[in-house]
């Protein structure tokens, strides 16, 4: 009996030593933190060595969104799968944890996070066997939301920024936003519930267009590309269905701005102006929100305006942890960006000196004296620097000083009825010019297919394409 205990025991220590072998090696790999799985975060998990670093990312959402492509899944042209990547397609390489990061210590390179998963409740009653009975009295275990701590020797802060309301009551409540992929399933739900309820034999022809009154605050190219979508929705498949009620749907898209998709060319905003204008699409630029109640919102210069869907865009909030730090320099202008040098490392607020340590990439960065548009083309033209620098540096120990050079590879916009917008007339690099129209639709297309990340997704997104144009939208509400 002795020696059989002797023997277990010395089993046990030999496991424990394995065990204790195998974390010290890995604990001997640098530790990269990469904060958020957005154009930034994500190009980064997918490129880094994973082998040389031991690389840990901390995300509210396990997934990556393709962010231009929500505005087709908003309406049913493409299904929501073929807009999302996995983040765990890259564990167990990746240690990935779903959760906020709340605060960061620089001094002594630690982060608090809270899990972003909600508690688990189970009901559950042990027997003195193991079985359980739904007779016995249940008692309650609670999953655990504490928050916990993780240290880092290189950290990546590419959390991104929160949809901007300027502080117009209501809006957060009553309004639907278009910045992931829950948004878009939000709408496309929203959208066919305004039709099943005024379907409804009981609804009068006032509450009816009340329901089918569409509005859309922000005339960027989240919100043009929304209108253009829900435009190609009500005339196709909603007119087919609900041919009555389809007649009755209105489109209103509001701005403060004088003009819609400001960032582009005169010309081409002009072109999107008129075929929206022909297409039926109110634009109601120079037009202020004052507040939303449900159903309804009030505007500066047209009073009450009742509505069964309200999509709101008008630009980039501060996020919660960028509010938090206080340690690092932050945009004066904004407060929703820290101050980065040329290769991307975070500025420290009493000594302007960059840590070397600590990069901001995306919407909540800003390089110090070079204002960046805020796209995802930036976040992810920076992420592939920053995976360059941070693979040298483990791999040979050296580090290229070249600074981050953006490079504008130009602007698209969909404005609907396979028609689109290319914009080329600020690249630096190769032919400038601009495009309108059906070649414009195709460049449009080709170009977010090329850059749809997985091999997975390179199929679904054509293919999705093709279905619905020859069978039609799916109407179902579920």
């Amino acid at each position: 009996m002795l020696t059989a205990h002797r023997a277990v025991v010395t089993r046990t220590r030999a496991h424990t030593s394995a065990r204790t072998l195998f974390s010290s090696a890995y604990k001997a790999k640098q530790r990269l933190v990469i904060l958020g799985s957005g154009w930034g975060g994500y190009e980064i998990l997918r490129a880094i060595d994973k082998k040389r670093w031991n690389v840990i990312i901390v995300s509210p959402s396990n997934y990556f969104n393709f962010t231009p492509l929500l505005a087709s899944c908003s309406v049913g042209t493409l299904e929501f799968r073929a807009a999302v990547e996995p983040v765990r397609r890259y564990t167990p390489d990746v240690v990935s944890y779903t959760a906020w990061c709340d605060s960061i210590d620089f001094k002594h390179k630690k982060l608090v996070c809270m899990p972003s998963t909600p508690p688990a409740h189970f009901d559950w009653t042990e027997h003195p066997t193991g079985g359980s009975d739904i007779n016995e009295s249940a008692s309650t275990v609670s999953g655990s939301t504490e928050k916990f701590q993780l240290t880092y020797d290189k950290l990546v802060i590419a959390v991104g920024a929160y949809n901007q309301t300027f502080n117009v009551p209501g809006v957060k409540e009553h309004a639907h936003f278009l910045k992931d992929i829950k948004d878009a399933r939000a709408i496309r739900t929203r959208i066919l519930e305004c039709f099943e309820q005024a379907n409804q034999p009981t609804i009068t022809d006032a509450d009816r267009r009340k329901l089918l009154n569409f509005c859309i605050v922000g005339g960027g190219p989240t919100g043009v590309e929304f209108a253009a979508e829900l435009h190609d929705f009500l005339h196709s498949d909603l007119a087919r269905h609900y041919p009555a009620l389809a007649r009755m749907a209105k489109i209103n898209l509001y701005d403060v701005a004088p003009v819609i998709l400001g960032g582009f060319d005169t010309g081409l905003q002009e072109y999107a102006t008129s075929k929206f204008k022909r297409e039926g699409i109110r634009l109601l630029t120079q037009h202020h929100v004052e507040r939303v109640e449900a159903g309804r919102m009030f505007v500066t210069e047209e009073g009450e305006v009742n509505f069964g869907l309200l999509v709101w865009s008008t630009g980039l909030a501060p996020n919660p942890l960028i509010q938090s730090i206080t340690e690092a320099k932050k945009d004066e202008r904004t407060k929703r960006s820290l101050v980065t040098n040329g290769n991307l490392n975070v500025l420290m607020k009493d000594t302007n000196a960059p840590d070397p340590d600590v990069f901001a990439i995306g919407d909540a960065a800003l390089i110090q004296d070079e204002p960046l548009p805020a796209t995802a083309q930036v976040a992810n033209q920076q992420a592939k620097y920053l995976t360059r620098r941070l693979n040298r540096l483990v791999r040979s120990g050296r580090v290229d000083e070249a600074p981050f050079k953006f490079q504008n590879m130009g602007s698209l916009a969909y404005v609907g009825d396979w028609e689109a917008i290319f914009d080329r007339t600020k690249v630096e690099r190769g032919p400038k010019g601009k495009e309108t129209g059906r070649l414009a639709w195709l460049l449009w297309r080709s170009a977010y297919f090329t850059k749809t990340l997985s091999v997975r997704n390179k199929i679904l997104v054509p293919m999705y394409w093709f279905l619905n144009w020859i069978f039609g939208r799916d109407l179902s509400r579920f």
